[in-house]
């Protein structure tokens, strides 16, 4: 289907309904799956905003603290915050590199490597949970939708004129510093 030329104008000030807006629903759906996550993952080593660096780890999407924190959408405070408490837990190590004593090399633990094995099946079962109902057809059609909203934010096309665009937040990925205490 193709795009239109100029963006239709679906909210008008003057009618605004927090409640019928898309970005609410969003957040209250991300604010549901990193609860369901969070619940699934009480018995783990993991909380949920520790399983996405473990798993990106696991993935080879990064391997120094710098990396992971990009991959992650953390500053590197909180990286370095976050690794405190996943090598607390025996999940990964961290050293230094011997090319560049700049970079730290990050690497997970066995017992890190089994913990990761483990997240696609917790992500999954809420993924599936929260998309049941929908019909096959629906799911595709809610997952072009989706993207084709990804490609309107890289694209410049989200709000040309509005604010400052809040960070994204990636489907499933910890919402706040907070849920990484445990």
């Amino acid at each position: 289907m193709p795009h239109p030329a100029t963006p239709t104008t679906y909210y008008q000030a003057d009618s605004y309904r927090p409640e019928d807006s898309i970005g609410l629903m969003m957040r209250q759906i991300l604010s549901s799956l990193a609860q369901s996550v969070e619940q699934q993952l009480a018995n783990s080593a993991l909380t949920h905003a520790q399983w996405m660096p473990v798993l990106k780890l696991h993935l080879g999407h990064a391997a120094t603290v710098a990396e992971l924190a990009r991959e992650c959408h953390l500053d590197a405070g909180s990286m370095t915050r976050m690794l405190d408490r996943l090598e607390a837990k025996g999940l990964c190590t961290r050293s230094r590199s011997e090319t560049d004593r700049r970079v730290v090399n990050i690497t997970l633990t066995p017992v890190g490597s089994q913990a990761a094995t483990e997240i696609p099946a917790v992500l999954c079962q809420v993924l599936n949970s929260h998309l049941s109902g929908l019909s096959a057809d629906e799911f595709i059609t809610l997952k072009s939708l989706l993207q084709r909203m990804l490609a309107n934010t890289k694209s410049g096309a989200a709000a040309p004129d509005g604010p400052e665009p809040l960070p994204a937040v990636s489907l499933l990925s910890p919402l706040s510093g907070a849920a990484d205490a445990r």
